[in-house]
């Protein structure tokens, strides 16, 4: 049969108030502590963790809520921010919004009924207002890698736009003036690099032609794949393409082999976040790798330093987090000078 607190106290002798408070977090003459911890350990004893979120009005677990768990850059983000979070205390509840607004509402709806600490989401939608339920319940959230636009929620991002000039001019040092991209107009890093990388042409004194700028309905391997395939067909194909994402990436790469071409002899390739691609195909990639575990630590850090915050009344204004990426130059990029 489980033990009860009941237990703790006939074989220690202390009261039901002193081991209760020892329990959920508050501070106990050391020999008593000693005696409880001994009885825990004895008793086999498991804390109810629903009896202590009643007392304590926590329940120790952050909710992170993702736009699409098949994602390699999710996933990766998930396991630091998991490791991060167990190690200060926490559990981690994961929802999928699958890429779909409606279902991001739900998971919203759903964590806060679950009573979570605190909620790390990587939004689908524009829209804040999904965002009003988890306020009125006074749960704190930090938006991770996009934000809600017109909204001040916390947030930990990229450098997306400087990232993007970075790369656009290696392409430009390296006397492409022919260049490309690939990206998607419905999603927030995808709109941020498209006009970043419009902007740091203009800027370049580069025109380029409307058949240019592929913008798909979203950051993904067949919209990599259907537009490289779309350029390299043009009357004149670009000497480069700018490809905003890793699964645009892996489309492109697919779509240059199966048109019987070769990067860079036919067409350089650069990329925003090429990840492992860039370790395990030839010629390597030349692109941006992003600090992925310092961006789960950073958002874990922060949603756990709001938690505190709340429990203890306190209030401050939100912080905007934006991190450098690394930009590697390999064998993709052609010099056509």
């Amino acid at each position: 049969m489980r033990s009860t607190i009941v237990d703790i106290k006939n074989r220690t002798g202390l009261s039901l108030a002193t081991i209760s408070k020892y329990l959920n977090g508050g501070n106990v003459l050391p020999e008593n502590k000693i005696k409880i911890d001994e009885a825990v350990k004895a008793l086999n004893y498991q804390v109810n963790e629903n009896a202590r979120s009643l007392v304590t009005n926590q329940t120790r677990v952050m909710g992170v809520i993702v736009f699409s768990v098949e994602n390699l850059f999710v996933g990766t983000l998930l396991r630091y921010i998991g490791e991060y979070l167990r190690k200060h205390g926490y559990g981690m509840m994961i929802c999928d919004s699958n890429k779909n607004p409606e279902a991001e509402k739900q998971n919203i709806r759903s964590m806060v009924q679950k009573n979570v600490d605190g909620i790390i989401i990587m939004p689908v939608s524009d829209d804040p207002s999904c965002l009003k339920i988890a306020r009125d319940a006074g749960i704190p959230v930090i938006c991770l890698d996009r934000v809600f636009r017109e909204d001040d929620c916390d947030s930990v991002l990229v450098s997306n736009r400087q990232t993007t000039e970075r790369l656009v001019d290696i392409l430009i040092r390296n006397h492409h003036r022919k260049i490309a991209v690939i990206s998607s107009h419905t999603e927030y890093t995808g709109q941020e690099r498209l006009s970043a990388f419009i902007a740091a042409i203009d800027k370049a004194g580069i025109r380029i032609p409307d058949e240019y700028i592929i913008s798909a309905e979203g950051l993904s391997i067949s919209s990599g794949y259907e537009g490289m395939q779309q350029l390299l067909s043009l009357p004149e194909p670009p000497t480069a393409v700018f490809l905003c994402n890793y699964e645009i990436l892996i489309g492109a790469v697919m779509a240059v082999s199966s048109s019987g071409f070769s990067y860079p002899d036919d067409v350089s390739l650069i990329a925003f976040d090429s990840m492992i691609f860039s370790e395990i195909i030839r010629p390597r990639i030349t692109g941006a790798v992003q600090p992925t575990e310092q961006l789960a630590y950073r958002a874990a850090e922060l949603l756990i330093l709001r938690a505190e915050e709340k429990k203890n009344g306190a209030d401050s204004p939100p912080q905007h987090i934006v991190l450098d990426t690394d930009i590697q130059e390999h064998e993709s990029v052609k010099d056509i000078a």
